[in-house]
């Protein structure tokens, strides 16, 4: 008997892609990572001086908690959503140090230990990390891939676990950059108050869409079930070192007045966000327009040169996808989409994500990140040309 908790890793080993590329990087092998999610460290250009002066006010050095989180922060965080149309009150909005953060507030707000969450599959896998950390489970829905990774709600229902107390969704998804469909969300509404189930919307991606086509924000109505809509510092203004998150809650009067009450005691425990980054945060919110066009162009010029590279008549097939940071491309079934990725890693020195990291329901797909520099991700593509060639 050990004197940890189940609720932490029984073995940290990494998996043999993981280990591999530690053991190139280490060997000084000249690796290029596709993988990377972190903007700060992918040479795009950031207006350093007005970042850095916003952390210069002087109401800093003073403890002045609020469990909600400073006012003008959120009033900062209602004033960028009205740039989508979305009237928001400050005061059904709370801050929490990150998005990961806001997630556990809520799984701690709606579930018993042993009760679940459903969760899209394929999206991120930090879901199941998070929900066993607060003695949760996730149970999993699909996506309709022959719908574009559109919600199903008959699938849905189908695998809607007993003891579910919330649906997440992310919108967009990742890594399949799928956004909510307006007749999907007023059903979901419908499904899930019928059964008085929670929704928790993840939109940290939402501004980054690839078309000029209309998006569907969860924060807007009707909100016939108790909902939850996510997003922070890290992905809307690029910046995931100045940890800020936040969540707004809506739905029936009654249940979005207790959700609020609650939710304002277990951050009262926690009053985890800093007072610099609160303090800085509406003067970031103000140059995330421009950090936001920086980050598209370059996710935008890396798909263009990935859909070049492959062409209509290759046997790889890059997903269709209208935002997010993240291209999915369908490798030829002759290998498992792993082996494809360490063939990639021994042979052209270049580390992707395969598709089971995000849990897809079949092979074989590869993700590969858009953030990059546009030379390294061209390197990147040349290295691949004789894998990509020799199908």
């Amino acid at each position: 008997m050990t004197p940890f908790s189940r609720r932490t890793p029984g073995s940290f080993h990494p998996n043999a892609l993981a280990a591999r590329a530690r053991a190139l990087r280490e060997s000084g092998a000249p690796l290029i990572d596709l993988t990377l999610s972190n903007p700060t460290a992918a040479g795009i250009a950031y207006p350093e001086d007005e970042i850095l002066s916003a952390l210069r006010d002087p109401r800093s050095l003073r403890y002045e908690p609020a469990p909600k989180g400073a006012p003008e922060a959120r009033e900062a965080v209602a004033a960028w959503h009205l740039r989508h149309g979305a009237r928001l009150d400050p005061a059904h909005i709370l801050l929490a140090a990150s998005t990961s953060e806001a997630y556990s507030w809520l799984f701690r707000l709606l579930c018993d230990p042993g009760d679940a969450i459903m969760t899209p599959r394929p999206s991120y896998p930090l879901f199941e990390c998070l929900a066993e950390l607060d003695a949760v489970r996730v149970a999993q829905y699909p996506l309709a891939e022959e719908w574009g990774w559109r919600l199903d709600l008959a699938t849905l229902e189908a695998r809607l676990d007993p003891r579910a107390r919330a649906i997440v969704f992310v919108n967009p998804n990742n890594p399949t950059g799928s956004y909510l469909h307006p007749e999907d969300w007023l059903r979901l509404q419908e499904f899930a108050a019928l059964r008085g189930l929670a929704i928790i919307v993840d939109e940290v991606f939402f501004d980054y869409g690839w078309t000029a086509a209309p998006r569907l924000s969860s924060l807007a109505g009707p909100h016939l079930a108790l909902t939850f809509t996510l997003s922070g510092l890290s992905k809307t203004a690029g910046l995931p070192q100045m940890k800020l998150g936040w969540i707004h809650v809506a739905g029936p009067e009654p249940l979005r007045e207790e959700a609020l009450e609650r939710l304002e005691w277990i951050a009262d425990a926690y009053l985890p966000a800093s007072a610099p980054v609160q303090l800085a945060a509406p003067r970031w919110l103000e140059l995330a327009p421009l950090i936001q066009a920086r980050i598209l162009d370059r996710v935008l010029s890396n798909r263009d040169a990935l859909e070049s590279w492959l062409g209509p008549a290759s046997p790889w097939r890059l997903l269709p996808a209208s935002g997010g940071w993240t291209a999915v491309i369908e490798a030829p079934r002759i290998h498992a989409e792993e082996e494809w990725a360490l063939r990639f890693l021994h042979e052209a020195f270049v580390l992707v994500q395969p598709g089971y990291f995000y849990d897809f329901e079949r092979e074989a797909f590869l993700a590969l990140s858009l953030l990059p520099p546009p030379e390294e991700f061209g390197e990147a593509l040349s290295r691949l040309e004789r894998i990509f060639r020799s199908v």
